[in-house]
């Protein structure tokens, strides 16, 4: 699966210094089809997901979904580096998959972990050089939240999707 994905965004990358909207559009589902953001998003808010109601929940995996997707295109040269696909372990319906790539001459451990849903695997978390994506997340979300309380939270993720749609645009200008 992220095999094909990783060839598929190749393809669509090719020796461009420029895309059009639609192909940017695709490479964005490409790039994020694979994560589960609903997980992610559960993860990445720890213990503060069970005290939010479902409206809540919905609410910060639409705009949390929406943040990273659009920040997923903000340099699309790292989406061009060979991939090496070093361990891939399967346990029941989790999976680890453990690659590495070298960008702009810098060797990087790219691991992903991923769960099954309907039959689909999907990922949870990636961890880039032993940084968590989630826990990253996680520990900035928390303290707002502890500070501050869910709804500036929800204030700050919404200022960053409203940054993040901008920065979007221009880059397709």
């Amino acid at each position: 699966m992220l095999t094909e994905r990783d060839r598929e965004i190749k393809d669509i990358l090719g020796n461009r210094d420029s895309f059009t909207q639609a192909q940017r559009d695709e490479l964005m589902d490409l790039v994020n089809g694979v994560i589960n953001f609903r997980e992610m998003g559960r993860q990445a808010l720890g213990p503060h997901w069970r005290e939010i109601s479902d409206t809540q929940r919905n609410q910060f995996v639409d705009v949390f979904s929406d943040i990273v997707r659009l920040q997923s295109l903000s340099d699309l040269g790292v989406y061009n580096s060979e991939v090496s696909y070093e361990e891939i372990v399967v346990d029941g319906d989790s999976a680890y998959v453990n690659t590495n790539t070298i960008y702009r001459g810098t060797p990087t451990k790219v691991e992903y972990y991923m769960g099954q849903t309907d039959g689909d695997w999907f990922v949870h978390d990636i961890v880039l050089d032993e940084v968590s994506t989630v826990g990253g997340y996680e520990r900035s979300f928390r303290r707002i939240i502890n500070r501050r309380g869910f709804d500036a939270l929800m204030n700050s993720l919404e200022n960053r999707r409203a940054r993040a749609r901008e920065d979007a645009e221009e880059n397709t200008r």
